[in-house]
């Protein structure tokens, strides 16, 4: 059970795999059991390669340099960048935009350390990443969308693309240009192909499905009138609930975001001119004013949340949580009934977004953060099921309104199609 897209493709290139091919067709060379095994060893190494490679597929990064003139930078003040890998025959005019997700920083410095990674300089971003899941090309693994333009847009400003500062800070160099970012990646898309385009989806992963939830909306006024455009945020639906010690710790984290990012001014005013604007970056409070159709991926038992707003460290001092968060299977009764808890809290703030059948929904009950990148959740022979419906299956039939899809999964652990998260002991809470 591995996952593409953490793997590399390059083996391909290497000499080996071409030995690998001379040495099975020149079996005749080799005589005796140590022969015959090397033969089947790189047989098998042939195979399995031959499998890897389709499941996902390296795409390469194209570097925004004209938008550095319009201050729309990473944290560090480098170009941002996105992957594209083209579309063809029938899916030539098709565009699937995906933003990556990484958490966010809420300060000066949090942001400064993001600025020595990936997730704040784009100097630090791999020049290749795999492409698997809603972004395969192939048409086993992703019926619907493997023959679109599919982008997946790098995420280095720290606040899902809704900051902007004019000041930079010479003593720092931080840049909060997340705003401008969003819009120069979509404008340099529409320059591309996109303004011609006749179907499109915002998409996002975590972090990244928060961003197309909040710029759903931006995202349809942008794309030709005339085509069909929805959005998919897959793990964004984060929502306002206490952890475990009765603090409000995500609240007081996402005002902070919203403050040093300046964020309030990008966040949906129907929002804001409500309630404070920290709390308009919980969809729970903004979502149900989303004009376009929108489908919601998420565990109800999303394993970020509950690391990070159930039970981050800050509020599990000795540490009690802690094996629970790495494996489900080693919670507690209580902290079962915890965890159940927070189900339902879940599903109450999912309700707010309201009930059209525009909106999609795919909640499964299983341990899980991000299901639609990676092709053994996405779409496989083992990939978790609702109604016997696939992830895959239930965004395609929604999308091209074959069937409208909106499915909540009964309580954990009644899912046996489950890819529950299993996270190394050295893992620790990002926030």
């Amino acid at each position: 059970h591995y996952s593409p897209s953490t793997l590399s493709f390059s083996l391909w290139k290497l000499p080996l795999i071409q030995t690998g091919f001379c040495i099975v067709g020149s079996s005749q060379l080799y005589t005796g059991m140590a022969g015959t095994r090397l033969i089947q060893w790189f047989n098998l190494l042939v195979f399995a390669l031959v499998m890897l490679k389709t499941e996902g597929v390296n795409v390469g990064i194209t570097f925004i340099q004209s938008a550095v003139a319009k201050g729309a930078v990473c944290l560090d003040g480098s170009p941002p960048a996105y992957h594209w890998d083209k579309g063809v025959g029938a899916g030539i005019n098709n565009w699937l935009v995906h933003f990556e997700g990484g958490g966010w920083c809420n300060n000066v410095t949090t942001c400064l350390s993001r600025t020595k990674t990936r997730l704040g300089s784009s100097k630090h971003m791999d020049k290749e990443v795999a492409f698997s899941g809603i972004l395969s090309r192939f048409q086993k693994f992703n019926p619907d969308f493997y023959n679109w333009n599919r982008i997946k847009v790098r995420y280095c400003d720290g606040a899902s693309f809704t900051g902007d500062v004019d000041a930079v800070n010479p003593a720092t160099n931080l840049h909060f240009r997340g705003a401008r970012v969003w819009r120069a990646v979509i404008e340099d898309l529409l320059s591309k192909g996109m303004k011609d385009a006749k179907n499109a989806i915002l998409s996002g992963c975590s972090a990244g499905g928060l961003t197309s939830i909040l710029h759903c909306d931006n995202f349809r006024s942008l794309i030709p009138v005339g085509a069909k455009v929805k959005c998919l945020a897959d793990a964004g639906y984060f929502i306002n609930a206490n952890d475990v010690s009765g603090a409000q710790h995500i609240q007081e984290f996402y005002s902070q975001v919203v403050a040093t990012h300046g964020s309030a001014k990008n966040l949906p005013s129907s929002c804001t001119s409500k309630i404070r604007p920290g709390l308009c970056f919980f969809p729970q409070n903004m979502a149900q004013q989303i004009q376009t159709p929108i489908f919601f991926v998420n565990a109800a038992y999303d394993s970020w949340q509950v690391k990070n707003i159930l039970a981050p460290g800050v509020a599990d001092p000795h540490g009690t949580w802690h094996e629970c968060k790495l494996n489900v299977k080693n919670c507690s009764p209580n902290q079962i009934k915890t965890i159940q808890d927070f189900r339902v809290q879940f599903l109450s703030a999912l309700s707010k977004a309201g009930t059209s059948l525009s909106k999609g929904l795919f909640i499964d009950s299983c341990y899980a953060h991000c299901q639609t990148e990676t092709q053994e959740t996405w779409l496989r022979d083992d990939s978790p099921v609702l109604g016997k419906t696939t992830i895959s299956k239930a965004v395609g039939d929604w999308y091209y309104d074959r069937s409208p899809f909106q499915k909540i999964d009964c309580p954990y652990p009644c899912n046996p199609t489950c890819h529950n998260r299993i996270f190394e002991p050295k893992e620790h809470p990002e926030l």
